[in-house]
């Protein structure tokens, strides 16, 4: 049987942008006090405003703090890295990939850039992609 060429891509969350050949995220940004969030929003958790605007996040920043996952749920490789990553003055959660999970390989302050990969393709051919960040 051949294989079945990958049709689409899908984001694994809203707020990853694929299409446009230039992955990043979008956060939305209070037009009031200019807080961001990537949950989706009614009101400012900062100052109760309502109107907000899309905005592109840095694909580049430096890990502010981690921890290095050793139980996770069935199925999920560990050890891994999570961390808050400042993107720009952004702060993104993310998981570090490419790297050794050990407190020799990752640190706090490390140049990180964003990255995506293949979460896998279902039988129609549709790829989920998900987010993480490797060492710049």
């Amino acid at each position: 049987m051949a294989e079945t060429a990958t049709s689409s891509r899908v984001p694994l969350v809203h707020y990853l942008v694929l299409d446009d050949g230039d992955p990043h995220l979008v956060a939305s940004e209070c037009t009031n006090c200019g807080a961001r969030f990537f949950d989706r929003r009614n009101a400012c958790a900062s100052c109760f405003g309502t109107d907000f605007r899309h905005v592109k996040i840095a694909t580049e920043g430096e890990l502010r703090t981690f921890t290095i996952v050793a139980f996770a749920a069935p199925g999920v490789d560990v050890p891994f890295v999570s961390g808050v990553i400042d993107c720009g003055g952004t702060s993104v959660r993310g998981n570090l990939r490419n790297v050794e999970p050990d407190a020799d390989h990752v640190h706090t302050g490390m140049k990180v850039r964003l990255t995506t990969y293949s979460l896998g393709t279902d039988d129609h051919g549709t790829e989920a992609v998900g987010f993480a960040f490797e060492p710049a």
